[in-house]
């Protein structure tokens, strides 16, 4: 009798844990860099193929050696052969091919505005499922829609051995709205404001918690909706990318897929040091690991 009671209760706590690891799994969120506050400006509530599991479970940053092993979604942060970032120098040149231009850029946006578990991000208020109202890039015979921005601290991409202080992604998407571009954007301090991030509301801080990761630290409510942003002066802060590295890449975060082209400008955006301090003040870190290059037309044709 006392061998049965001990299975029961013993099944009865595997029970429990089940419930609870399913618990976890649903309020957690995903690997890509959306706003928590959805509603009307993300196509999807969840998209299991970008947005596969736990951050608190099984990946960090500070590991993105091992993302590969985790599960099997990740697998091509490991074995893929275009995966991002990666280190450039001029000794690549600068690009000849791929010229970016912009559509829509020079019209106020607006969107929600909030920490995005690593730093400032703001996403870009559009019809539902519908992202051609939205500002876009052109190269060859390519187009994508302006989904949002987020910064990274420090920067993914060094330049000649250095690093900057952080990296400002503008994550660009087709039709369906799956990243298909982005944007990167260095950030350093200089000696004046600069009039993008002037025109920033107050920066949402990400949240520290013993054994949390950002996604379950971020609170729904940390989120100031229909925020009006001018894009137009982030670009014109780098010459509307006049000179460029650009490359076949990936998501810089897993399940890494690949398919991303990548345009990193050759200037860097310099604000004031106190808005720097102040970036930085709402960032944790964010930058994985560089990836050895390997089929990625670094400025290819």
């Amino acid at each position: 009798m006392g061998h049965i009671v001990h299975t029961w209760q013993r099944e009865k706590i595997i029970l429990r844990l089940l419930v609870l690891s399913h618990l976890i799994a649903s309020v957690v969120s995903c690997a890509d860099h959306t706003n928590r506050q959805r509603g009307h400006l993300s196509k999807r509530q969840e998209d299991s193929s970008t947005n596969s599991s736990s951050q608190a479970a099984n990946w960090a940053y500070d590991a993105s050696y091992n993302w590969g092993a985790l599960e099997p979604s990740y697998a091509e942060c490991q074995t893929g052969t275009q995966q991002s970032p990666i280190a450039l120098s001029l000794t690549n040149g600068l690009s000849q091919y791929h010229h970016p231009t912009f559509e829509n850029y020079d019209r106020n946006v607006s969107g929600n505005w909030t920490n995005w578990g690593y730093g400032p991000s703001f996403n870009l208020a559009h019809p539902p499922d519908n992202y051609t109202t939205l500002p876009s890039l052109h190269w060859d015979n390519e187009t994508a829609y302006l989904k949002g921005w987020h910064i990274h601290a420090p920067a993914d991409h060094s330049v000649g051995g250095d690093r900057s202080k952080a990296e400002m992604h503008l994550v660009h998407v087709d039709t369906e709205g799956d990243e298909v571009a982005v944007l990167a954007i260095r950030l350093d301090p200089g000696t004046s404001m600069d009039p993008f991030f002037a025109q920033l509301p107050k920066m949402i801080p990400f949240v520290t918690g013993p054994g949390l990761s950002p996604d379950q630290q971020f609170s729904p409510a940390e989120v100031v909706e229909d925020v009006p942003m001018n894009m137009a002066l982030i670009l014109n802060g780098v010459y509307r990318f006049n000179e460029f590295w650009t490359y076949k890449g990936s998501l810089t975060s897993p399940p890494c897929r690949e398919g991303i082209r990548w345009f990193v400008a050759r200037t860097i955006a310099f604000t004031a040091v106190n808005q720097m301090k102040t970036i930085l003040g709402a960032c944790t870190f964010s930058a994985r690991e560089e990836q050895e290059v390997w089929l990625h037309e670094i400025n290819s044709a």
